[in-house]
């Protein structure tokens, strides 16, 4: 190949001269590279044959395509022929040579190269022998000195994993760069071996000293947590009190900017769900199912809920060598230290340095070839803005710049794209981070219920006593649901200890705002032992201090602090001094250096202590907030009831109750109970009396009065906290009461909250909630929504209920906290208008609803494309469609049948029998049947006139005798056996006997006066007895009263589900054809059903033809 590209360049050179001879012309630019890769800007080359003649026609004539030029033999002259000169030198003496024929000299000169380049292909092909054997020398000798090197490392790594050799020291490498280069092919021939643990032991064992000493400063670091006065020696061994929390995955979605509370209330309802659970060790593996590896980690979960201390333990761990081993180097960065480096202009490498000194001796090269992992706790807490979009791209980390572009270009994966990230955040601030930077979002849920116990078991030393804790813990809704939050386990365990050893007298709480009071009364008299060495209170010292920690937590809750700094402590009028003193209540986290300055950066260890104190100086002082000005409006010494209505008023107004708990505080501490241990604390017109009865009225019309379906939730928690429970107990009584007919009484609007707050507070798990069981109707459904949204199964069958509600139902399926996964919303009248609104919900990503059962609403071939557009959008959780007795075509089932073939989407179970237009008309009539009388069953004494449809008691008829004849009940049956669905009507008259009307097993004895003949007196049967002032319903000898007056229309509608056992009788108005609900039997049928009469002398009953 070199050769040819000689020889070709050779001719070019040539015929390039030949032509700059023939013609004068212009200089011509600057030659190209580009142009060589083209035919078209070179001269042909000349070809020989055995004719002669003129050269221009003769390469006219014979053009040939010379092969592409490369342009990387341009670059070097060594692969070139000296070119040839055509000068003086070479022209002949004769003054006549101008005269010879062009062609000859061309011929001439062609000839003259064709030899010189004969002569560079024997020089060429000499040097290339000469090469090829230096080259295979030094590559043989090459080959002996590697295998020897790599020889000599294997033997080394062998060594170094043995068990008794230690590690190695920096020192004992000679050569770090050629140990790493054979290091690096080591371990990536081990991985492949699937050999990882072993390269992971072999990396660690070769790590550079510091890694040895940062772990050895970690471990020292981590392996204490303080549970009380923080620097004073009052600390636990982790591994020992550590309880595993509750991790899930979850997603960054919409930010939920609910109370804290409110968000651990959502948790402890989902403790047993579905969703994976993630071991805190684990955060960075990946199923077996999924090959991408994890690379960054968003852990969500509320303030107090252990993701801090999940996080020391993993470090901890790691730290130890017990898990984590293939990660070399854990820098943990908390983003409220690094907010005080906010000024500073540092270079990622300077930045480590400074807060890991441990590793100043760590290269360059080392953060790119080792397993590098940064851990970043509370995003919320940071100061600076993480603006994606406009920071500059860094890719160097000797490079300084400012702390907020190093984090960005982190997170980007510009500073080391294979460094391992985790971040930790409460869920309202991770919205900051996009989420295509995310690899991973979990969520730390908390204790459930049995990690609870076994915290309390491990903090409390004394079994029994731990054991009352946990009962009476049990006791208090309240106090339950916050102990999902382990830093009010702590408080809880901390209080009730005492108390329940009695140690302390006086009331155990069990509303929020006693335990906080024993809470910050326990560390007032801790302080005062602890460094005056007095039992006794200094009451003047200690109302000063609280008063200075609640200004401050009422000023910073203000602005939605929950950090803060020197110059907001100086504000508050705290001596900085006296902080450490209340660390069981206050934490001090600081770091000094004499370079740098840094300041002290401080919190209330959890969110509810703050709005604690801050209600505390809100009652003190009758203050309330006003987060919207940031100021707070004072009220010139008013009556506490305008005080308190005020600060409910302002606490409805804020977006997602985050003044909730600070109101339900200030609540508490207007009850006269509560002032017990504040005795020291509140002066005496600040406990003087008054009457919480107008502030209790006025929350129960603000109740009534609510549109938003939580805040009468949120209300009556504020309820609970001034002890009355009135509205409560009327629920309970109406839940509580026998049968299951009452369940039908309306409910008013007032009503149907408490029963919301009642069903979110119960004890028992909301797996399935069925709103005909309570209140059937449109109306009162809305305030039920949060129920709906915490259930994992909704029953809203034949609830009267049309396309407005599938808007509110669509909201709920695009809630991340959502539960649902299972709606039923059969024989409800939405249509497709109601599919669309309700398809809204189902396109979301956080929808997801497993079965979905609209049989019998209307449903045509155009709600069947809002539903496949859902099933395009969102089509990984939905396996169950039952569309049954709607009019779908054959168009709206091929299009959703398609889903079912589609690989991408989960859908399973398709059902759209039982169609056609006769279901779509509204109501039960879509199940309309028409019924005739069985004159074969009929008693003798029973007449039947109207083509069999009206029977008439009394006058004896010449029937002929009949196997399935009545001979003792006056009973006559359908001669039409009722399979599927079916609905009919009947009208009855007589005021004597009446009339009665339901179902029977075909199969029911016909001869005698015995239980087994008679409708309702056995298994087979189910009737309504209809009398002049009643309706009462029996079956197998059981008569319930459903109606002591019922309406005027003599008119009863019957519906019969016989697959799902239901049987219902309505009645039905005579003007408006409005269907009143009397009574549902559920069972389930085993055998043919048939419609079943009874009526008595003088009394008839019509079944009415269908329209």
């Amino acid at each position: 190949m070199l050769l040819t590209l000689t020889y070709n360049q050779a001719l070019t050179d040539t015929l390039i001269n030949v032509n700059r001879t023939k013609t004068q012309r212009a200089a011509s630019p600057e030659p190209s590279c580009v142009s060589l890769k083209s035919d078209q800007s070179m001269q042909v080359p000349l070809q020989f044959s055995g004719g002669g003649g003129n050269s221009d026609s003769w390469t006219d004539r014979h053009l040939a395509v010379s092969p592409e030029p490369s342009c990387v033999s341009m670059k070097s002259e060594q692969s070139m022929p000296e070119p040839l000169h055509f000068s003086s030198e070479n022209v002949p003496s004769d003054p006549e040579s101008h005269l010879v024929d062009p062609s000859f000299q061309t011929t001439s000169m062609i000839y003259k190269t064709l030899e010189r380049c004969q002569m560079s292909r024997s020089v060429v092909s000499k040097e290339n022998s000469v090469k090829k054997r230096n080259i295979d020398h030094i590559f043989k000798e090459l080959q002996q000195k590697f295998i020897s090197l790599v020889k000599n490392e294997l033997n080394t790594f062998k060594k170094l994993l043995s068990r008794d050799c230690p590690a190695c020291l920096e020192g004992e490498v000679e050569d770090e760069d050629r140990r790493e280069g054979v290091l690096e092919i080591t371990l990536h021939i081990l991985r492949s071996m699937r050999q990882t643990d072993l390269a992971n032991k072999l990396q660690s064992k070769l790590a550079p000293a510091c890694h040895h000493k940062l772990k050895s400063k970690l471990k020292e670091k981590c392996q204490r947590i303080n549970e009380g006065i923080s620097g004073h020696g009052n600390s636990s061994l982790l591994n020992e009190i550590y309880t595993e929390l509750n991790i899930t995955e979850g997603r960054v979605g919409e930010v939920n900017r609910g109370h804290e509370v409110r968000k651990i209330e959502d948790a402890s309802r989902k403790m047993a769900s579905q969703e994976r659970p993630v071991k805190c060790n684990d955060v960075f593996k990946p199923l077996p199912e999924e090959n991408q590896p994890i690379k960054t980690v968003l852990t969500k979960g509320v303030a107090g809920i252990g993701k801090t201390v999940s996080v020391q333990k993993f470090i901890l761990d790691w730290a130890e060598g017990k898990a984590n081993q293939d990660v070399h180097f854990i820098f943990p960065l908390p983003f409220r230290e690094l907010n005080l480096m906010k000024e500073k202009k540092l270079s990622l490498v300077s930045l480590l340095q400074f807060f890991f000194p441990e590793t100043t001796d760590l290269k360059p090269r080392h953060y790119k070839y080792h397993k590098i992992m940064f851990i970043f706790d509370g995003l919320d807490e940071y100061r600076m803005p993480l603006d994606f979009q406009n920071h500059e791209s860094l890719v160097d980390i000797e490079e300084q710049t400012s702390v907020d572009v190093l984090l960005t270009n982190l997170i980007r994966g510009n500073l080391l794209p294979s460094a391992l990230l985790w971040i930790t955040s409460l869920p309202a601030a991770v919205s900051q981070i996009p989420p295509k930077y995310v690899d991973l979002v979990t969520e730390v849920r908390g204790f459930n219920d049995p990690q609870k116990e076994e915290y309390f078991k491990k903090r409390i030393c004394d079994q029994n006593l731990a054991n009352k804790v946990i009962t009476h813990i049990k006791s208090s809704r309240s106090l339950h649901i916050m102990c999902h939050i382990p830093v009010f386990c702590r408080i809880a365990a901390t209080v009730l200890e005492i108390m329940l050893s009695e140690a302390e007298s006086g009331e155990i709480p069990k509303t929020l705002t006693k335990m906080f009071a024993r809470f910050l009364v326990f560390q007032i008299k801790c302080k005062s032992q602890k460094y005056s060495g007095k039992s006794d209170l200094d009451f003047d010292q200690t109302r000063k201090s609280i008063l200075a920690l609640g200004k401050l937590a009422f000023k910073q809750l203000e602005k939605g602090n929950l950090i803060f700094y020197e110059e907001d402590l100086k504000e508050s009028g705290i001596d900085i001094k006296e902080v450490s003193v209340y660390s069981g209540v206050f934490t001090q986290i600081f770091r000094e250096d004499n370079e740098l300055h840094l300041g002290k950066v401080f919190s209330f260890v959890h969110l509810s202590i703050q709005e604690f104190l801050a209600a505390l100086y809100a009652f003190i002082k009758r203050k309330v907030l006003n987060q919207q000005t940031n100021k707070h409006f004072r009220i010139s010494k008013p009556p506490m009831t305008n005080f308190l209505n005020s600060a409910v008023d302002r606490a409805l107004q804020t977006e997602g109750g985050q003044l909730d708990l600070f109101l339900r505080f200030l609540l508490g501490l207007s009850l006269e109970t509560n002032w017990t241990p504040l005795r020291g604390i509140l002066t005496p017109t600040e406990r003087s009396s008054h009457s919480n009865e107008e502030t209790v009225t006025y929350i129960k019309k603000k109740i009534k009065k609510s549109i938003c379906p939580e805040e009468p939730i949120r209300l009556f928690h504020c309820l609970n906290e001034l002890n009355d429970h009135s509205l409560v107990q009327e629920v309970q009584k109406y839940l509580c009461r026998d049968g299951d007919h009452h369940r039908r009484a309306s409910l008013s609007s007032v009503h149907c909250s408490a029963l919301a707050f009642v069903l979110m507070n119960s004890e028992e798990e909301l797996d399935e909630f069925n709103l005909s069981k309570y209140d059937s109707s449109e109306r009162c459904l809305p305030r039920l929504l949060p129920v709906v949204e915490a259930s994992k199964k909704a029953v809203l069958a034949s609830c009267n209920l049309g396309e407005n509600v599938c808007e509110i139902l669509g909201s709920v399926l695009n809630r991340e906290n959502s539960s649902l996964k299972e709606l039923d919303l059969s024989n409800n009248d939405l249509q497709d208008s109601g599919v669309k609104l309700l398809s809204a919900g189902l396109k979301s990503s956080h929808c997801k609803l497993q079965i979905l059962r609209l049989s019998g609403c209307m449903v045509t071939k155009k709600g069947c494309s809002f539903l496949a557009e859902a099933l395009t959008s969102n089509p990984s959780h939905l396996e169950e469609l039952d569309l049954t007795y709607n009019n779908p075509e054959i168009s709206g089932v091929k299009l959703l049948s398609a889903k079912l073939e589609d690989p991408h989407c989960k859908l399973k179970t398709l059902r759209a029998e039982h169609g056609g237009g006769i279901r779509i008309k509204p109501g039960l009539k879509k199940y309309g049947c028409d019924l005739t009388l069985d004159p074969n069953t009929a008693h003798t004494q029973l007449c039947l006139t109207e083509k069999n449809r009206k029977v008439v008691g009394g006058e004896e008829q010449s029937y002929p005798d009949h196997p399935d004849r009545f001979n003792a009940y006056h009973q006559v049956m359908s001669r039409e056996s009722l399979t599927g669905r079916c609905y009919w009507e009947t009208e009855w008259s007589g005021d004597v006997w009446g009339a009665d009307i339901g179902l029977t097993y075909k199969t029911i004895s016909r001869k005698g006066l015995n239980e087994d003949c008679g409708f309702g007196w056995n298994e087979n049967s189910w009737i309504l007895i209809c009398f002049k002032n009643r309706y009462s319903v029996q079956h197998n000898k059981d008569i319930t009263t459903v109606a002591s007056r019922p309406p005027s229309s003599r008119r009863v509608g019957v519906y019969v589900d016989c697959p799902a056992g239901t049987l219902s009788f309505y009645s039905v108005s005579s003007d408006t054809h409005t269907l009143t609900h009397l009574h549902t039997f559920n069972t389930t049928f085993t055998e043919p059903l048939h419609a079943a009469f009874r009526v008595g002398e003088g009394s008839s009953l019509c079944v009415c033809k269908m329209e």
